[in-house]
């Protein structure tokens, strides 16, 4: 299963705080995933510091992705949306030079619409347009063979166009209406945010079977394979993310992710993004504990193996063979338990001493010493 890891912007440990200073710090980390943040406007001075991270990404394993403005009203007036459009043009132009994968947007409020058919009808006419001028500014290989300040363009498919899930109720961007929309504009992919999943659904994504039930209506609703996850600590109320919170300070756990991730996941092409306020340092708590999920899955799978080459052998089942394993173990702790209280040096009973003199009065006089202590 491609999987890959990398934190929402340049990594807190980066001295030079530059994109591709902070790439170089993220391959010496073992990650290799990055997520530009466009969330207010795009200055064309860093448009040089792009072209630097997209030639380097292009000679390296390093996934560049963008994500454009947090704050937009593609359910909104024409005024509105165009703005946001507007807004959202400067990462589309960046996207391009960046040679970025993924460029993830979000919709914004309800507006006068009710959530439904008719609000995802709109969203769907919006991103495909969006679609449609991405791959006009991504341009033609055959118009630009003699134009080779953008390799990717000849041997890459242009940036795939993300929709994101909100984490608030006021906001489009239910998994179920990402899904429907992006089942139905070619170009796009969902970008499942877990922790605005968790706070929509007051706290829901537990277990790793709560991350296999998401996974199964992504496959049945959308059925395709590539996907981009946001992942950090969340805080919530009443159905509302607040703030993003370190992994560990939170009540959505990466655990059962990493669990599901190496269990069921060989179907899935996934590209993680750390939102946490650690950025890198909880980009690589995550791939540590998917690390250790694959390791105890290939434990568990070599001792089953070995379980059932001894059942043939001896002409028994592989669940005899776990059972009388399993007493075995019992035995040998109970024996380990019998020999370490046996070892315990026995306590000395100590007789308290009778006190015959509590029930009469204390006397400051001395018969046998007249001498003045002080």
């Amino acid at each position: 299963m491609p999987l890959r890891l990398g934190p929402a912007g340049v990594p807190l440990s980066c001295k030079g705080r530059t994109i591709v200073e902070g790439m170089d710090d993220i391959t010496v980390l073992g990650l290799d995933a990055m997520e530009i943040q466009t969330v207010r406007t795009v200055q064309p001075k860093h448009f040089d510091q792009y072209w630097q991270a997209g030639i380097l990404s292009w000679d390296s394993d390093i996934e560049m992705n963008m994500h454009g403005p947090y704050y937009a009203e593609l359910l909104g007036n024409r005024r509105e949306r165009n703005r946001s459009l507007l807004k959202m043009e400067s990462s589309m132009q960046a996207g391009k030079i960046l040679n970025a994968r993924h460029l993830t947007y979000h919709v914004g409020p309800y507006g006068e619409y009710e959530p439904g058919s008719a609000a995802n009808e709109q969203v769907a006419n919006v991103f495909s347009g969006v679609v449609d001028r991405v791959r006009s500014i991504w341009g033609d290989a055959q118009e630009e063979l003699d134009y080779a300040a953008f390799p990717w363009i000849h041997e890459s498919e242009p940036s795939l166009v993300g929709i994101e899930t909100s984490g608030r109720q006021e906001l489009w961007g239910t998994i179920e209406e990402v899904l429907e929309v992006c089942n139905h504009v070619e170009g796009t992919v969902p970008v499942i945010n877990m922790a605005h999943i968790h706070a929509r659904g007051h706290g829901k994504m537990k277990t790793s079977e709560d991350y296999a039930e998401l996974f199964d209506l992504v496959r049945e609703s959308y059925g395709g394979k590539k996907f981009y996850c946001h992942f950090a600590g969340v805080e919530h109320r009443m159905g509302n993310a607040l703030h993003y919170t370190q992994i560990k300070k939170s009540d959505l756990k990466f655990e059962p992710f990493a669990e599901y991730l190496a269990e069921e996941g060989d179907w899935l092409d996934i590209t993680i993004i750390s939102d946490s306020p650690l950025l890198e340092h909880d980009a690589m708590y995550m791939l540590q504990h998917y690390d250790k999920a694959r390791q105890r899955l290939l434990e568990i799978r070599a001792r089953d193996e070995r379980r059932l080459k001894l059942a043939r052998e001896v002409g028994m089942s592989s669940d005899e063979i776990a059972e009388l394993e399993k007493q075995a173990e019992d035995t040998k702790e109970k024996l380990e338990s019998e020999k370490s209280e046996e070892e315990k040096p026995t306590a000395k009973k100590v007789t308290p001493k009778k006190n015959t003199e509590s029930n009469t009065m204390m006397s400051f006089e001395d018969s046998n010493d007249d001498e003045d202590l002080f």
